[in-house]
């Protein structure tokens, strides 16, 4: 599995940290405030003070080419944009950038963003895929070709293993955890003679079109 990296813990970049940390991904988070470190230290891998901007940082935690880095400054787009040209250099292949507007998304991209969110604009999209494919409640996409992905099992899955369901040959997905309601409990990487009840929830990775087909 891959690691994430986000740089930024407004509330965009807080909830997708801790939202990636719960389904077992490794995590680093950066940002320049004391506080908000505090607050995501039991929700990342690491939790690092400093301003990523700084090129000194990012050699220091020694990122990788296959590391997702997804910044998340807000409107600050001379930061945005410094940090995604220094990333570009280091040749990271997956840059993800959260930006107000299309026209801060121009920019980004042309700097080297591989990915450019508006969250906005990925609410909406969020809200019309609920409505296509009802099973599937969340999306989170983790690079252009790979989102993890909350699914309500449908009842044809109830009371069955997750090796009779056969979700890789079948779908093309991954569980990498599935999520109690009724406790909240999360158990990471489940085992294939894990049974399926009501209650769980599937968290898988794979790509969009793929886990759209689970029903």
């Amino acid at each position: 599995m891959q690691r994430v990296i986000v740089v930024g813990l407004g509330v965009f970049g807080f909830n997708l940290a801790k939202g990636l940390y719960e389904a077992g991904i490794e995590v680093i988070a950066i940002d320049k405030n004391k506080e908000l470190l505090q607050k995501i230290k039991d929700f990342s891998t690491r939790a690092i003070l400093g301003d990523a901007a700084e090129k000194e940082l990012l050699t220091s935690i020694g990122i990788q080419a296959d590391d997702i880095v997804i910044i998340s400054f807000g409107e600050d787009l001379a930061a945005s944009t410094l940090l995604t040209l220094h990333l570009k250099e280091m040749n990271i292949k997956n840059i993800l950038v959260k930006a107000p507007n299309e026209d801060h998304k121009r920019i980004l991209e042309k700097v080297g963003a591989t990915e450019v969110i508006i969250p906005e604009k990925a609410m909406a999209s969020k809200v019309a895929k609920g409505l296509i494919s009802p099973n599937v409640l969340d999306f989170l996409p983790i690079s252009e070709d790979f989102t993890i992905s909350e699914v309500a099992p449908p009842a044809g899955f109830l009371g069955k293993t997750l090796a009779d369901l056969r979700l890789r040959g079948k779908y093309h997905v991954e569980v990498i955890a599935i999520r109690d309601v009724l406790s909240d409990k999360i158990q990471l990487v489940p085992r294939a003679d894990f049974v399926i009840k009501d209650s769980d929830i599937l968290i898988v990775i794979g790509k969009e079109a793929d886990i759209q087909k689970i029903q």
